[in-house]
């Protein structure tokens, strides 16, 4: 980490993502001058500004705090891929000679002396990563953790090592992001692989092109370190050393006496070395029942112990917006979820009816960009097909620009079920209003984030017709 000494002020230009804000907590937590900049306040931009970081609204040069601009070569600039290209800030420091990384190069950077956990996916990389750190921590492992959600357990997405001499002791756990290729300039000791479906296709062009940077990734592991994959990807090559597998069913790590109890999956963990029976979780799923045989994996191998490993599962909670329960009652059920791709959305639905059998499902669904609404359409009619109920909303554009024929009637079309419609935001609370509804979920990782906490006040009024 010695390359920190460069630098005092550190400016992120996005500071509200949830990966900027994690690393910005980083260097304001290791005695780093911080500031940045984001588009629109949040929860995590409040959470920046309680923790004493400058945080402003407005691309001006004028809002950017004057000690970051005395001295180039004392202030790193920090930005996330989706900052646009006419940004003027980013102009600014472009035209006066300052050092700008992305995010994932200065999260390269810190972790190369550390020993990295990275864990990266199409799908599964925030839930499995946020296990890892929980299991470390829980077992009393000297950790931090970078992470893409707020964690249940901790309420952040960033976990703070303890002050060691001795960097090289410290486990760090990383979510090693495919999107524009970032994972790239990680150098994990250990790498989790959890799914490599087809995503990003604005950035990437065609599948092959995502397993391409994925079998690229896996290179990357250092030497003598291992790869913990989903069964059968095919991101190993014969010269990746110490490749294990997972599955539900099948692998070098996997599952027996599943079942569900009380709403909840109860299983054993098989794994090389034994068996860790009555594994009894309180987030529910078959996705996080692999997503806990990968934790697992490289859990073992870090050296918690299979007793530690029970208890840090029996009380792991979960991560913000996945597989999140807003109310749970006998005659009311509302869950919210971030899945915005089709086979999330069918893993998530797919384990709710397998939680609620016979119950009526309602699904409000919120497209996320229009390129991933376009190339995986049919796959979204499949997997929202899975709900009693649809009501779908407008496609979160996020930084696309509108792409003729590409809208939520067009989406519409694909799904099988009689009982779907198309709601504005604004519409959306009466009409569940006056629905007479059993479980509902939300899903998406746009903003529908934003309507829950009305929702869930629509839904706990007594009904009337």
């Amino acid at each position: 980490m010695h390359f920190t000494s460069d630098w005092k002020y550190i400016y992120f230009v996005g500071i509200g993502g949830i990966g900027m804000s994690a690393l910005a907590r980083w260097f304001n937590t290791n005695g780093f001058s911080v500031a940045g900049y984001d588009r629109t306040p949040t929860t995590l931009t409040d959470s920046l500004e309680q923790e004493n970081i400058s945080v402003h609204f407005e691309d001006d040069v004028a809002h950017i705090p004057s000690g970051f601009l005395v001295d180039p070569t004392q202030t790193l600039v920090v930005y996330t891929p989706a900052v646009p290209a006419n940004h003027q800030q980013m102009a600014y420091f472009r035209a006066n000679g300052f050092t700008i990384q992305k995010r994932s190069q200065v999260l390269g950077w810190l972790t190369r002396n550390l020993r990295t956990i990275g864990v990266a996916g199409t799908h599964g990389k925030t839930t499995t990563s946020s296990m890892v750190a929980h299991l470390l921590r829980n077992a009393g492992i000297n950790c931090t953790a970078f992470l893409g959600g707020i964690t249940q357990n901790y309420g952040t997405n960033f976990l703070l090592n303890s002050p060691t001499e001795t960097p090289e002791d410290i486990v760090c756990v990383v979510e090693a992001d495919e999107f524009d290729r970032s994972f790239l300039t990680l150098y994990p000791d250990l790498a989790i692989v959890t799914s490599t479906d087809a995503d990003h296709l604005d950035i990437y062009g065609e599948h092959d092109a995502v397993l391409e940077s994925f079998r690229a990734y896996v290179k990357q592991i250092k030497p003598g370190g291992s790869l913990i994959m989903k069964r059968g990807l095919p991101v190993a090559d014969s010269a990746t050393a110490d490749v294990q597998e997972y599955s539900l069913h099948e692998g070098d790590y996997h599952s027996r006496n599943l079942r569900i109890e009380n709403a909840r999956f109860v299983f054993d963990i098989v794994y090389p070395g034994g068996v860790i029976d009555h594994i009894a979780m309180q987030i529910p799923g078959y996705h996080n029942v692999e997503n806990a045989l990968a934790a697992t994996a490289v859990a073992l191998r870090v050296g918690v112990s299979p007793d530690q490993i029970r208890h840090g599962l029996h009380t792991y909670r979960g991560v913000k917006r996945r597989f999140e329960y807003i109310l749970e009652s006998r005659s009311k059920v509302f869950i919210d979820d971030y899945a915005h791709h089709p086979a999330e959305v069918e893993a998530f639905l797919s384990s709710v009816r397998a939680l609620y059998p016979g119950r009526h499902l309602t699904a409000v669904f919120q497209p996320h960009l229009f390129t991933r609404t376009r190339d995986f359409a049919d796959g979204f009619g499949q997997s929202l097909s899975l709900a009693d109920r649809l009501l779908l909303l407008d496609i979160y554009p996020a930084r696309e620009q509108p792409i003729e024929g590409v809208t939520s009637a067009m989406l519409l079309e694909k799904v099988s079920i009689l009982d779907k419609s198309i709601v504005s935001k604004e519409e959306l609370l009466e009409k569940l209003l006056n629905l007479d509804t059993d479980i509902v979920v939300t899903i998406g990782a746009g903003d529908i984030d934003k309507l829950v906490l009305p929702i869930k006040e629509v839904l706990v009024t007594p009904f009337t017709n």
